[in-house]
């Protein structure tokens, strides 16, 4: 199970049930609602999602697995949910992109992918960054991952600048398709020396 990180600004924590009016206000306010549905309904859906995630942080640890999932993203000194982090796994054609070396017919293969979303309103304050950077140094130092990596889209330059403050790499789709898989930032753990 990942413990609270802290920065010196942020806390970052498991969610909580009583997140979830903050995590549906996120999910409306940065577009991920489906305009389809009622706001009663998107609500219950988000309940649904938090309960899940709960669950899963439990049962990943009971089974000795990574910590996948999402994370609150609180203000220390007051509390203050300003968004989610998490570490996600991402099944993408990596082969595609140039450093990965070309792979024909481009399969898919899991990676462990870095997820941020902050609320608008405390946007452009570093603390996408601050959050993401404190999970970071979590995976490579003490979970010893050898690399994550983020996606966005082409046009989504706060979430490339975000990416490139951590010291990622970035790399786009050479290929039209698959539509979503546009731009990666890719992070690797420094080598480790040998004895």
């Amino acid at each position: 199970m990942l413990p609270t990180l802290e920065t010196e600004r942020l806390r970052i924590r498991s969610l909580e049930p009583g997140d979830l009016e903050a995590c549906h206000r996120l999910f409306m306010d940065i577009g991920w609602a489906d305009s389809k549905r009622s706001e009663q309904e998107q609500r219950e859906l988000r309940r649904q999602w938090l309960e899940w995630t709960i669950r899963n942080e439990e049962q990943l640890a009971l089974l000795h697995q990574p910590p996948y999932g999402d994370r609150a993203v609180v203000l220390k000194d007051s509390g203050r949910f300003v968004g989610l982090v998490g570490l996600v796994p991402m099944l993408a054609p990596f082969g595609q992109l140039p450093s990965f070396g070309r792979v024909e017919g481009a399969r898919f293969s899991p990676e462990v992918g870095l997820f941020w979303a902050i609320s608008p309103s405390l946007q452009r304050k570093g603390y996408a960054t601050e959050a993401a950077r404190a999970l970071v140094q979590y995976a490579l130092g003490t979970l010893r991952l050898g690399r994550i990596l983020a996606g966005t889209e082409r046009a989504n330059s706060a979430s490339m600048a975000v990416m490139r403050h951590l010291g990622m790499r970035l790399e786009e789709n050479p290929f039209p398709e698959p539509f979503w898989f546009q731009v990666i930032g890719l992070l690797e753990a420094a080598p480790v020396p040998r004895e």
